[in-house]
């Protein structure tokens, strides 16, 4: 064994349930993570499991995330995805019967629909099952986040946030997954020294970091970012390898952009004439990806110059990736064990959405890759706790501030068009901070924990990010005036002591998260 593979999946969305429609776009996020990421990952694992290969990887999973994967409305919205999906399945079956290279292709995305429904069935409609089976087989370790992703650096100047943001994601974790969390994915890897002390004393004792993060630590860790790192404090400190990362995000030089690979923008939502693909985008006839991709990467031309995709080509080029990865990886620690005296290592971090998703061979890559692993035993992979449990002496370094976003600090997430947004948190925050004092009845309770919610959900990091790229600007924009508005409309009902009954009942019901939460006690 010259090194350990630390592999880690960060799985996240923003908390989006709409139960006042029947159809709403943005939830569609949820459904597709489902069946092309979330599904296929737990399916490879539990394979891997079962051929006796050794499989371990960390991931997180976020707050919003379980709370919508809980949620019995979002469940039921699910099924009706799927359906559609695979009625979808069916009419390209029979509208391909013509053209063999796409009838096969339709067929493909049947089974893969209908593979999907057979596992959610299985898991009784809530993917949490899936993930807890294979914490319990040893294969996967589970971290928190904060409690909506909110980027806790940009909430420091009110230490109430922070804290609320830790203390929330460790309750949440506790009642999903019936344990304390033993290390969390700071959002975005937003990180500033000192906050390490408030996540031990939630007995959060490691977290991860991006590259520079770790190598502006002082004094300079010994062995780089190939060990991790205690903190002065006491935590530990994770910090992503360069090399083995940019192999495989980057759609550039990385795998996933090989021209064999399934072409992630050309989908048939596009393509087809409206009237046949109207009962399967958004209803008002705006066009959106339906999942059926007929196409390869094919190089760097014209979407209408895209080559048919072949399901067997790709499938063999994941195989020859996943054993060059391995054999880079090798090559890796053999010479930085010369070098360090010690196995080093190598942490490659992800959004999980990469796998499946953006990257349709991404959960075929890992099972070759593990297969690897287990094949040659030069590479070991590794847990965080487990790597932590096995090596005792670490360097002792102080982290640097730092994120893992373009130019590795803040400047995605508090600009000139998004700086707007931490006047209001930082409002609202300051609100709460006032409203301690207010006696504990049943009406302040449920107000006052619903208002929380509202803040809790403004601070989450997706929407000044959404904004920062102009990707689903307008909805962020609405989501965070609607929260601020939501708040302020509360505060009023708490002045007057006069609650809007029908508009409380609805916002409890629409922003639902965390029922468990307790202003009283989660509050700073």
């Amino acid at each position: 064994m010259k090194g350990y593979f630390l592999l880690f999946l960060h799985h996240h969305l923003p908390f989006v349930k709409h139960p006042e429609f029947s159809y709403f776009q943005e939830e569609h996020w949820l459904f597709e993570a489902i069946a092309e990421v979330y599904v296929p990952l737990i399916k490879t694992v539990r394979k891997l499991k079962e051929e006796e290969t050794e499989v371990k990887l960390g991931l997180s999973l976020t707050p919003p995330l379980c709370e919508m994967l809980a949620d019995p409305t979002l469940q039921g919205k699910l099924r009706q995805f799927l359906d559609r999906s695979l009625e979808l399945a069916e009419k390209e079956i029979k509208r391909t019967e013509k053209e063999p290279e796409f009838n096969r292709l339709a067929k493909m995305y049947r089974e893969h629909f209908l593979s999907v429904k057979e596992e959610l069935e299985r898991l009784n409609w809530n993917v949490l099952n899936g993930y807890r089976e294979l914490v319990e087989k040893g294969a996967v370790e589970i971290a928190t986040c904060g409690a909506t992703h909110g980027l806790l650096p940009a909430l420091q100047p009110v230490p109430e946030s922070v804290r609320t943001q830790i203390k929330v994601a460790v309750k949440n974790y506790l009642k999903h997954f019936r344990r304390r969390p033993e290390g969390i994915w700071l959002p975005e890897c937003g990180y500033y020294p000192g906050l390490e002390e408030e996540l031990l004393k939630h007995g959060i004792r490691y977290f991860f970091l991006d590259t520079h993060g770790l190598l502006y630590s002082r004094p300079f860790p010994k062995f780089g970012v190939y060990s991790a790192v205690k903190t002065p404090a006491g935590g530990y400190c994770f910090g992503r390898d360069p090399e083995s990362s940019k192999q495989v995000w980057s759609s550039k030089e990385g795998y996933p952009g090989d021209p064999w690979y399934r072409d992630f923008y050309r989908d048939i939502g596009f393509d087809l004439p409206l009237e046949y693909v109207k009962p399967y985008i958004n209803p008002d006839g705006h066009r959106t990806y339906t999942g059926f991709k007929y196409y390869r990467i094919t190089g760097n031309v014209d979407l209408g110059r895209k080559e048919v995709y072949i399901p067997e080509k790709a499938a063999e080029r994941a195989r020859v990736h996943a054993a060059h990865y391995h054999f880079c990886r090798a090559k890796q620690a053999e010479y930085l064990e010369n070098v360090m005296g010690r196995p080093p290592l190598i942490v490659a971090p992800f959004d999980a959405e990469l796998f499946g998703h953006w990257w349709f061979e991404g959960p075929l890559f890992l099972y070759h890759l593990f297969k690897n692993f287990s094949r040659y035993r030069v590479i070991r992979p590794v847990t965080p706790s487990g790597y932590l449990n096995e090596n005792g002496e670490l360097p002792v370094s102080q982290p640097a501030t730092s994120s893992w976003g373009d130019k590795g600090y803040f400047d995605v997430w508090v600009n000139g068009r998004n700086g707007w947004i931490y006047y209001h948190l930082t409002a609202m925050a300051l609100t709460l901070n006032r409203l301690r004092g207010l006696p504990r009845t049943p009406l302040n309770t449920r107000l006052l924990n619903q208002m929380l919610r509202e803040l809790l959900l403004a601070q989450s990091s997706d929407w000044p990010f959404l904004i920062t790229t102009q990707t689903a600007k307008e909805y962020a924009e609405r989501r965070l005036k609607e929260h601020i508005y939501n708040f302020s409309k509360l505060k009023q009902m708490l002045d007057s002591q006069k609650p809007q009954e029908s508009f409380l009942r609805k916002l409890e019901e629409k922003n639902s998260i965390f029922q468990e939460l307790n202003f009283w006690e989660d509050w700073g």
